[in-house]
């Protein structure tokens, strides 16, 4: 039996990013992945990421999305390939909606550079948006586009270099976790280390059956719409923005890197399971953000060129998985990103491989302890 520091079980990421900062901290890796490398079966694919400063889901991320932004450029830096792109974002809606709200507190709370800018100003400064007259932007100058594929793979190439073993095609069928030890099975055999890392985004739940996670998996579209006038919709012109229209209507988008302007809704339809989730594209998709793109934004075709899909893992409050299991101190869960993720993956691997390796993780993580639901809840 082969034996390690560390296994991660899930290489997207924040499984990736995992295994590149163990493997650099000279930890002995192990990465399992049921699928292949840069896969467009979970949530840590769709050609670009928003990355966003002032977070409208609370000021406890800000630490987190700050040193998630250094590692990007660092990475960007060592590896030469594109990663983050800042292009400034807007927060829209009205000025009572989570959305704007939201954005406005954390900024004002973390002393966080932005600028709230009415709608003649939006058509000002950026004339391919078309806001109502009750709605209002934050700007946020800091904002911009991951690469997530680049991210995934740059992160995967730099753990192999330090030294990792990343198994690809080779799902994790059970594991037994001791005081001393973690054995994690697989068709192609047994492995063991001193402790587990979980990163299996969507496929959380049945990785960890014991701590009846409340998960739901969540299936998005993401759609592609051929610029007309790409004086207006390339990155030096177009921030990338979050537009919330009413309750049921948050609306996210990305400027034409080459492709298109990336359209998207941040809810869809819901399942218990990523095997249950209806991949099929229905036209009842298409049609909201088709509308929203006729009435909302400037210098963008009226039908999509491209689409495709991704699968959220939402946790009831939306916020993050991200701790120590509460029955085993040597196995790590994280999950349940909530469609908000991605953008924290390059820290959330440096957090992880401290709580791996039996560390301070450097940050206040009760907020997001898997724990919290009832199933395996820490005694007091």
């Amino acid at each position: 039996m082969t034996t390690y520091d560390v296994v991660v079980v899930g290489l997207g990421g924040a499984g990736s990013a995992t295994a590149f900062h163990l493997a650099q901290g000279g930890s002995r890796v192990l990465g399992l992945e049921q699928f292949g490398p840069v896969h467009a079966h979970g949530s840590s694919h769709g050609r670009t990421r928003i990355y966003r400063t002032a977070y409208l889901e609370g000021a406890e991320y800000v630490p987190l999305v700050r040193r998630a932004q250094e590692l990007w450029f660092s990475l960007q830096e060592t590896s030469g390939e594109p990663i983050l792109r800042k292009t400034g974002g807007l927060m829209i809606g009205r000025p009572d909606s989570r959305t704007v709200g939201g954005a406005r507190r954390t900024a004002q709370t973390c002393a966080l550079e932005h600028e709230m800018l009415s709608a003649a100003d939006v058509a000002r400064r950026f004339p391919q948006f078309a806001l109502r007259d009750d709605e209002v932007a934050l700007w946020d100058p800091n904002a911009g586009a991951l690469f997530p594929e680049n991210c995934i793979r740059v992160h995967a190439a730099g753990a192999v270099d330090a030294g990792a073993e990343l198994h690809y095609g080779e799902a994790v069928q059970s594991w037994t976790a001791g005081r001393e030890s973690v054995t994690v099975h697989t068709r192609s055999g047994e492995y063991r280390a001193r402790s587990l890392v979980v990163t299996a985004g969507a496929w959380t739940a049945s990785a960890v059956p014991e701590l009846s996670l409340p998960l739901e998996v969540e299936r998005q579209f993401m759609l592609w719409f051929p610029a007309t006038d790409r004086s207006v919709t390339g990155p030096e012109r177009m921030p990338v923005f979050l537009w919330e229209r009413g309750p049921e209507e948050h609306t996210y988008g990305v400027p034409d890197f080459g492709d298109g302007v990336k359209v998207g809704t941040w809810r869809g339809k819901v399942a218990a399971r990523p095997e249950e989730a209806d991949r099929e594209f229905h036209e009842s998709d298409a049609a909201p953000i088709r509308a929203f793109v006729a009435t909302a934004l400037r210098g963008v075709g009226a039908r999509e060129s491209t689409h495709t899909s991704c699968l959220y893992t939402n946790a009831p409050d939306h916020h993050f998985l991200l701790g120590r299991h509460p029955s085993h101190a040597n196995v790590v869960v994280v999950s349940a990103c909530s469609g908000h993720g991605f953008k924290f993956t390059s820290v959330i691997g440096e957090v992880v491989a401290r709580l791996a390796r039996g560390e301070d993780p450097g940050y206040d993580l009760a907020g997001f302890d898997p724990a919290r639901f009832g199933a395996g809840r820490r005694a007091p």
